[in-house]
């Protein structure tokens, strides 16, 4: 007979497994229930997404003050990663115009010129921005992005459209400035057009790839991007526009991106962590509105925290094969979605159509004018400005209007890294503003009206003669513990009758922190010396918890709550000998 103790811990089941793998890895899972029915889709989309993949992913490794080359190996590994770690079956990842000033900011302020360094830098980004999202979806703080309210998010992102359009304008012009920040480089560039310096050729060119984009945007048959590339390359490469002063992208490096640590220097270390965890910020902000939205379109489940690590995946997959920061696009996607997608083989598909690109055709887009790479991007920026809800913002709300051209202003002048420190910054003062000076009401007995209202807008509703019933609508907390003492004070001195009790009604009081904990008892301190009674209604268990941890609730003692207002002011009548308000 065994003398061993049988183990305590349920063993691990294929069952078990299965479900740790759909969870940490959903593209695995969903390889194991893939239907051969959705191959034909997957692979017809990712052929029409790799068409797009191309010239976008150059047009914003441009934009990010890298050479062009790595916006496609910022394309390849990290749709890969995507689709063995991200939840959403049809998300498509990669080089986004949101991201390029906020990468170009860093790597033109470090790079002092030099590609391998700009290169390297932008490489250390994504790594920052990756493990940063990484370990934020393994925490499940998949929600802090809730945090940027919808003004904010407008403001910040009509911020970041501006800075993009100033940024490429001189490419799209055929001249060069030397500026740095939106403001300044948009001075320069009117200076240099006043100066008599575009070149026409090359503005003709961009022109034209940018109406094309702009007049084909809304056809789910023509892709505009792929139409207006392919023409302006044709037209460049049979006209030689080249010799008047048309710039091209040239041959690309034949072969595939190296797995490769970016190393950077003890200088590049602060920017570099600043400008990743900006970039983790703005990169999931977008992709989780994505995500969600495909997921109600598609009827699939949405998991924000899940998303954090396929998003951080990649990222740490571009940093570490030559690329960039990616974040999701909101162009990309809806191609493979009109394509047919059905899963993230659609993905995988345009990321081997990609690296074919590279492996067999290098000089196939040696002609390609930069004034279309520039084209691309700006008609890309346009699509992130945001008017017609924000017209609707200043009709309902106009204090959050102005929060929101508080925030581009403050990617205008400062840049799109310190830009978004001031969206963060707003956002935490518009999150405390309503708790730090809340709403609070004195309650009373409306003739005709069931239950106990404000009297503000009561103005005839009954009060008992003694009693202060005083509604806090907010958690009680640091910000505001002054404030709750000065009202309740004021609502005593300005009572019709001798107060005897105060009833705090705390079903709005959520929390209570130890600052607002000592301030109650000194508010109680004051009311004893006055003869005024503390007492509370309504008070959730949770707070009554914190009071019992802070010492508090002994202090009131249990005839110090009562579970209704109903209650408390049928206590006191009944204390008293008065007759309550029918």
């Amino acid at each position: 007979m065994s003398n061993q103790v049988p183990s305590l811990e349920r063993p691990t089941t294929g069952s078990d497994a299965g479900q740790a793998i759909a969870r940490w890895m959903p593209g695995l899972a969903t390889l194991r229930e893939y239907k051969l029915a959705w191959l034909r889709h997957d692979i017809v989309a990712g052929i029409v997404l790799t068409t797009m993949l191309v010239p976008v992913g150059i047009a914003y490794a441009v934009a990010s003050g890298v050479p062009g080359v790595y916006g496609l190996y910022a394309t390849i590994i990290p749709l890969l990663a995507y689709a063995m770690f991200g939840p959403s079956r049809i998300l498509v990842l990669g080089p986004d115009s949101s991201l390029a000033p906020l990468i170009l900011a860093v790597v033109v302020a470090q790079s002092a010129g030099d590609p391998a360094r700009a290169v390297a830098v932008a490489g250390g980004m994504a790594i920052v921005s990756g493990a940063i999202c990484i370990l934020a979806g393994l925490l499940k703080l998949g929600f802090i992005t809730e945090l940027l309210s919808k003004p904010i998010r407008y403001g910040y992102m009509n911020g970041i459209a501006l800075t993009v359009l100033i940024s490429q304008l001189p490419k799209l012009f055929g001249f060069s400035i030397d500026a740095d920040g939106p403001l300044r480089s948009g001075w320069a560039i009117l200076v240099a057009i006043a100066a008599g310096e575009i070149n026409w050729t090359a503005f003709a060119v961009g022109a034209g790839v940018l109406a094309t984009i702009l007049a084909l945007k809304g056809s789910k048959l023509l892709p505009g991007v792929l139409i207006a590339v392919i023409g302006a390359t044709l037209v460049v490469s049979l006209l030689d526009l080249s010799r008047q002063g048309v710039k091209v992208l040239g041959s690309l490096p034949e072969g595939l991106p190296a797995f490769t640590i970016p190393w950077i220097g003890i200088a590049d270390l602060g920017p570099v962590l600043i400008g990743g965890a900006a970039v983790a910020l703005v990169s999931f902000a977008d992709t989780s509105v994505l995500s969600r939205a495909y997921a109600a379109r598609l009827g699939h489940p949405a998991n924000s925290n899940q998303e954090m690590v396929g998003l951080g995946a990649a990222n740490l997959a571009a940093g570490l094969f030559q690329g960039f920061p990616i974040s999701s696009s909101s162009s990309r996607t809806p191609v493979a979605e009109a394509a047919g997608a059905k899963t993230q083989a659609t993905g995988v598909v345009g990321a081997l159509g990609v690296a074919a690109l590279l492996v067999a055709a290098p000089d196939l887009l040696k002609h390609l004018p930069t004034p279309a790479l520039a084209a691309v991007v700006i008609a890309s920026a346009i699509g992130l400005i945001e008017v017609a809800d924000l017209r609707r913002i200043w009709r309902i709300q106009r204090w959050e209007f102005w929060l929101s051209i508080l925030c581009l202003v403050g990617v205008a002048v400062l840049g799109a890294v310190p830009g978004i420190g001031v969206a963060i910054v707003v956002a935490v003062i518009e999150f405390l503003w309503d708790g730090w000076r809340p709403h609070s009401a004195i309650l009373g007995r409306p003739a005709g009206v069931r239950g106990w209202h404000d009297i503000t807008r009561y103005p005839d509703a009954e009060l008992v003669p003694g009693l202060v019933l005083f509604r806090w609508d907010a958690p009680l907390f640091f910000a505001n513990a002054e404030l709750f003492q000065d009202r309740v004070l004021a609502a005593v001195e300005s009572s019709p009758t001798k107060v005897r009790r105060v009833v705090v009604t705390a079903e709005p009081v959520t929390s209570v922190d130890v600052t607002a904990a000592d301030a109650l008892a000194e508010l109680d301190d004051k009311l004893e010396k006055a003869e005024v009674e503390l007492v509370f209604a309504e008070l959730k268990d949770p707070v009554k918890d914190k009071l019992r941890r802070f010492g508090l609730y002994e202090r009131f003692g249990d005839d110090g709550f009562f579970p209704t207002i109903g209650a408390a002011v049928d206590a006191y009548c009944a204390a008293n000998g008065i007759e309550p308000p029918p």
